[in-house]
């Protein structure tokens, strides 16, 4: 009996340090291979037509601001004052009621003085994988500047190098205190299901539908 339990514990020690090598060279491979695509200031970044906003709630389930929402809506406004783009697709979560973040993230520009008329909102962007295929199957971009934090954006520029569609990275201000290693932590596993999706799943995003003309 107590030669099998060593067994056992001796086949899942050594799985779990499998799983922790194939889970870090996944989360280092996205970094290592977006890092070039990835900016932090708005005059080196690449002009394109349109840009994404990946979409996160505009508040926290206590009712204060989420940091990561603002900070995005900083970078839309400033990238789109400085011409780099023209259109800003807004791609988030709606499938619950009274949680809309495309609406949320359309009001908030029009707050900064986006028209209106310049905002196209993407209510199937339930994940990161779907906002970056929609947005080459569903609005016909091949080029495109994605606005998020900077971890997610490398995980969204690396799909979009898979799917044949090029993109840049405009980083929004990093959060320091909200939920940090809880995201750490979610990250790291969300990159290896992106590697799943990309490369062994075949997976397809859960919604596309007719094609959506920009501009």
């Amino acid at each position: 009996m107590i030669f099998l339990f060593k067994k056992i514990f001796k086949v899942l020690f050594y799985s779990t340090i499998a799983l922790a090598i194939i889970l870090t060279i996944c989360h280092l491979s996205i970094a290592w291979s977006t890092q070039k695509q990835l900016y932090t200031l708005v005059d080196s970044i690449p002009k394109t037509k349109v840009g994404i906003v990946l979409g996160t709630s505009r508040k926290l389930s206590n009712g204060t601001k989420n940091q990561y929402f603002s900070y995005r809506i900083a970078a839309a406004k400033k990238l789109f004052d400085a011409g780099k783009i023209k259109y800003l697709i807004l791609s988030g979560d709606n499938r619950v009621n009274n949680y809309n973040e495309p609406k949320d993230m359309q009001e908030a520009l029009i707050e900064e003085g986006i028209p209106d008329s310049c905002l196209v909102l993407d209510y199937a962007g339930l994940r990161t994988f779907d906002s970056m295929v929609r947005c080459k199957e569903i609005f016909g971009q091949d080029s495109i500047i994605v606005i998020s934090q900077e971890f997610h954006n490398a995980r969204a520029v690396f799909i979009a190098n898979k799917i044949g569609l090029t993109a840049f990275g405009f980083n929004a201000q990093k959060v320091i205190n909200q939920k940090a290693t809880y995201i750490k932590i979610r990250e790291f596993f969300s990159r290896a299901k992106c590697i799943l999706d990309l490369y062994l799943l075949g997976t397809k995003p859960k919604h596309l539908g007719k094609k959506i003309k920009i501009g």
